[in-house]
């Protein structure tokens, strides 16, 4: 199969394939990214030409289950694809994917060209350097040889059989992992990777304690629902549900979605005492905290918008924060 860009109208798509352990999963993840067209499930890697299910399960043809993507890059860049990756496996895992035993089921990114080489080599090597997991990652980088598609069977196997696949997740220990992985390890990059990929301001203000101009600032009168998490480090700090108007031109709340994760210093600075507020893992500077808000705790927790990334309700459980959908729940 040679390797060819394909388009959708105007809009150049490009292609890429991850193993993941269990097809059926790893397709029905990727399906809900937006600027993603299409997922399809496979065998890469191996030397039989058309390898059937069977074969591939027996361990003898080499291939592993794996993921086609076709995706829109003007939408959802490859990065974005890497990092959604990281967090469907379990990297450090040789001899699988939890209940999936065989080299069949191990993890891997194919990559089709020297870009996506080496951002997947920079990729893995920020996850090691994460520490978010205590072991070392052993997911390959491999070159793209050629792909075959799975069974008709296979496609689509979350949607076809729901019950089934509900079951199956769960009982592989997949979702329970992932769960617990997502609700951990909120971590703080080196200064060298902050400089590289934070943009000026987000730098500023999360790395130095400076504060946006209010009123010009991305979220001080965002209305949509969902949830804010910091920037640096992905922990959930506020709600939509207790965001409120405060006239400041900041984005304010009366409260903190996961108080554990909200640090609060004594702040001297510019001949004021001052409340400063942080996070606990990322170490950021968010904003202050003042006594005049409107509920009966009279708390305004004032946050630079520069510090924060919003999650839309929607997007919670793509994005690893399926906990609080019920928050938005009618």
């Amino acid at each position: 199969m040679s390797e060819k860009n394909e388009t959708n109208g105007d809009k150049r798509l490009e292609k890429a394939t991850f193993a993941g352990g269990c097809f059926w999963c790893m397709e029905e993840a990727f399906e809900k990214l937006d600027g993603v067209v299409d997922v399809v499930s496979g065998y890469t890697g191996g030397h039989k030409e058309n390898p059937t299910y069977e074969e591939v399960c027996s361990g003898t043809t080499g291939h592993y289950e794996t993921i086609q993507i076709t995706f829109d890059p003007s939408k959802i860049s490859y990065n974005n694809l890497l990092d959604f990756f990281w967090k469907q496996i379990d990297p450090t895992d040789e001899g699988g994917q939890f209940a999936d035993r065989g080299t069949q089921y191990g993890t891997a990114i194919f990559y089709h060209s020297e870009e996506q080489k080496v951002l997947a080599g920079k990729s893995k090597g920020e996850l090691e350097r994460s520490k978010r997991f205590d072991k070392p990652i052993l997911t390959r980088i491999l070159p793209f040889t050629e792909f075959f598609e799975a069974e008709e069977y296979h496609q689509d196997y979350a949607k076809k059989k729901k019950l089934q696949y509900g079951l199956y997740k769960e009982g592989s220990g997949r979702e329970k992992f992932l769960k617990e992985k997502r609700e951990q390890h909120y971590t703080k990059p080196s200064e060298e990777e902050l400089k590289e990929t934070l943009p000026p301001l987000q730098y500023h203000v999360t790395q130095k304690c400076g504060t946006e101009e209010p009123f010009k600032n991305e979220y001080w009168n965002n209305k949509r629902e969902g949830i804010y998490v910091d920037v640096v480090s992905g922990e959930p700090l506020f709600s939509s549900k207790d965001k409120f108007d405060s006239g400041t031109g900041w984005p304010s709340f009366t409260r903190p979605l996961e108080p554990d994760n909200i640090v609060e210093k004594m702040d001297t600075s510019f001949g004021m005492i001052r409340t400063e507020v942080k996070s606990k893992y990322g170490d950021s500077h968010l904003g202050h905290l003042f006594g005049d808000g409107p509920t009966s705790t009279r708390l305004r927790y004032c946050i630079n918008s520069a510090a924060l990334r919003f999650i839309p309700k929607e997007d919670l459980e793509k994005e690893g924060y399926g906990k609080y959908k019920k928050l938005f729940k009618k």
